[in-house]
């Protein structure tokens, strides 16, 4: 594979390739999943025809699913459950439900979610979002309560791989949270499921900030002889939580506080259990939350609001044809392996993970391919990728099947990125979002004339993304399309500013910084068939430049001492590009730069905090970053397949 030359370019064409061991046989597979508004509803569909995968399963072939027959969903504000002077409540339970994700002529579609406990229709997936104000405080508690109408536990939906690190609660108190050995390869895990959620960007202690040991299964009548309930950091946690806020954790909850002590912005819930966060996050385990207010943020009416300001929660996804979420059942699913392969114990391939997981439909705000109404107006859309894998790269234009690159017929404005906004807006033609990152934009279609259809399509690749300019785009047919947007006579003035008028408020500096952590980017290949990946891994780099790759169970390596800010130094070993999330923190983008090279400064939408960064093949990026509050937090990379097989580090916030 030939090393890239530069980064995706700010403007202009698609720069993007497929990864070499990433390519899937037959479609490609999906990450978190969603579903529709129609909270409940049901379907008396029948199954749509499929396409036989080389593993044997049946997938929906997308080729199938018209496009555009339904209505983009506005996600609600989750209900509050009580509030007092300084505080607001909730309590948020993530149950299974049947929810109609495809067109209403297919079936509805077994998913997961959160929704608020006193009010059971609020189940949904994306969540509802969580409204916050800045300076103000929620209090959460998270319930897991997947268990059916018996109170027996639900088993998951998807194949989990009981040979990786992961939480392993057959393994009871002694074995969870390792990775356990076996005399023959094991099946699927079909016990009761482990749930914890983080709130991704927030500044948060570290007894509510979701740490991958710190799960915990539903409260079910048939919890196995011998298993363990909850993970080896519950009861740490659940102590200080106890401690501190004075609040009992009953048996299947986490209470959980955020001070939202930052700048407004949007952040997002969503599942983080060791080892299985890609499954229950494919299983629709994710939610916005939005922090207002504050000195950091615009005065009313500056920027639009109301109907005017849209939630886009974007994902991809791939079903069989009785509307099932489809999720690949075997390692085999990639063509990196022989198909007479051993697994583990004999030899060291885990049997059912996947490097990178992606899928056939795309699907925002819980529905597939849907269209939204807009007037000749600015709008701003808080744009999450919540896919598993993919990388977006995002244009509106007015043919959805022309060549890529396309031409963009409007450019988008980005106001903001993960913690807030820029030092000032920025115009492009063309949107990169990696995994769990936010875009903060605004449209303007007030020139578009009344009647005009226009699209949003992804340029991304359908593989692995690494930077690399004029790859293969996203099958324009497919995967390449996002949503529609059809323009309709304005209902009132619009009285929002001109993004070019817009003066933005700036972040806090951090100071200089005062130590430097050297982590490198690996990635493990099998001993046994060559061309086989086995993991992911973060770690640290040695002194004469080379990877010490480091697992989840290693000693702690990076120890930042509170109140300093210090350098986060990510050296990329491999040949795709990750995006790493520091959980605590809101960093700034310093540079990046190839072996020997000169210092490349950050792109123009990174020149604002951010919790997550993409780091380029061959390329060392680094950030600055400030923790204050002492801890064990994470960092990780954010496809969440990397991110369950050894792609985590924990971190020991220590006093100064």
């Amino acid at each position: 594979m030939n090393e890239p030359d530069r980064p995706l370019p700010a403007d202009g064409s698609t720069a993007n390739r497929f990864g070499r061991r990433t390519m899937l046989r037959a479609a490609k597979l999906g990450s978190a999943v969603a579903a529709s508004m129609s909270v409940g509803a049901t379907s008396t569909a029948t199954p749509a025809p499929g396409l036989a995968s080389h593993s044997g399963s049946v997938v929906l072939d997308p080729a199938t699913i018209p496009k555009y027959v339904t209505p983009l969903p506005m996600l609600p504000t989750m209900p509050r459950s009580w509030a007092t002077r300084d505080l607001d409540g909730y309590t948020i339970s993530v149950r299974q439900f049947r929810q109609q994700v495809l067109p209403h002529d297919f079936p509805t579609t077994t998913v997961w979610g959160y929704g608020s406990a006193d009010h059971p229709r609020t189940s949904h997936t994306p969540g509802f979002t969580i409204e916050a104000r800045s300076g103000r405080a929620v209090r959460v508690t998270w319930v897991n309560d997947l268990v059916d109408g018996h109170g027996h536990y639900l088993p998951h939906l998807f194949p989990v791989d009981q040979t990786l690190h992961w939480a392993n609660p057959p393994g009871g108190r002694s074995d969870r949270d390792t990775r356990p050995m076996f005399a023959a390869t094991p099946s699927d895990y079909r016990g009761p499921v482990p749930i914890v959620t983080h709130l991704h960007g927030a500044h948060s202690l570290q007894d509510s900030d979701g740490y991958p040991s710190a799960w915990y299964l539903p409260r079910a009548r048939d919890i196995p002889t011998g298993y363990a309930r909850a993970g080896s950091y519950y009861e740490p946690h659940r102590h200080q939580a106890t401690e501190r806020l004075r609040v009992r954790w009953r048996p299947g909850t986490a209470v959980f506080q955020y001070a939202n002590d930052q700048a407004a912005t949007m952040l997002w819930y969503h599942d983080h259990t060791l080892g299985m966060t890609r499954l229950n996050q494919h299983a629709g385990l994710a939610g916005c939350y939005v922090v207002r207010g504050g000195r950091h943020d615009l005065p009313a009416g500056v920027l639009p609001a109301g109907r005017y300001e849209i939630v886009l929660v974007i994902q991809d996804r791939s079903f069989t044809p009785d509307g099932s979420i489809f999720f690949p059942p075997t390692r085999s699913f990639v063509a990196d392996i022989p198909p007479d392969a051993r697994f583990v114990p004999f030899s060291d391939v885990p049997p059912l993970w996947n490097p990178q997981t992606l899928g056939t439909t795309m699907v925002v705000n819980g529905r597939s391919w849907p269209v939204l109404t807009v007037e000749p107006r600015r709008y701003r859309f808080r744009v999450l990728n919540a896919c598993n894998a993919r990388t977006l790269v995002l244009k509106i234009v007015t043919d959805p099947l022309a060549a890529r690159p396309v031409p963009p017929t409007l450019s988008c404005w980005q106001i903001g990125a993960d913690g807030g906004f820029l030092p000032t807006p920025v115009r492009l033609g063309q949107v990169l979002c990696a995994p769990a990152e936010r875009a903060d934009l605004i449209v303007d279609f007030t020139d578009v004339r009344v009647g005009s259809e226009l699209y949003l399509v992804n340029e991304g690749p359908d593989g692995a993304f690494s930077g690399m300019p004029g790859g293969a785009a996203a099958d324009p047919a497919t995967t390449g399309q996002v949503m529609k947007f059809v323009v309709v006579p304005r209902r009132s003035p619009d009285t929002s500013l001109p993004p070019a008028q817009l003066r933005l408020p700036a972040a806090q500096p951090l100071g200089a910084a005062e130590h430097t952590w050297r982590i490198s980017l690996n990635e493990s290949h099998s001993r046994y068939y060559q061309q086989t990946m086995t993991s992911t891994m973060l770690g640290t780099v040695r002194a004469d430049g080379t990877p010490e790759p480091l697992g989840w169970g290693a000693p702690v390596t990076e120890s930042p001492a509170v109140d300093a800010t210090q350098v986060w130094e990510l050296t990329n070993f491999t040949q795709d590009a990750h995006p790493i999330h520091l959980h605590q923190v809101q960093f700034q983008v310093l540079d990046r730069r190839r072996a020997n090279g000169a210092a490349r400064p950050p792109e123009r939408w990174e020149t604002g905090r951010k919790d997550t960064v993409i780091v380029y093949p061959h390329e060392t990026t680094r950030v600055a970053a400030r923790f204050d509050l002492p801890g064990r937090y994470v960092m990780h990379c954010h496809i969440l397949d990397h991110e369950d097989n050894e792609m985590m580090r924990p971190i020991k916030v220590v006093p100064g």
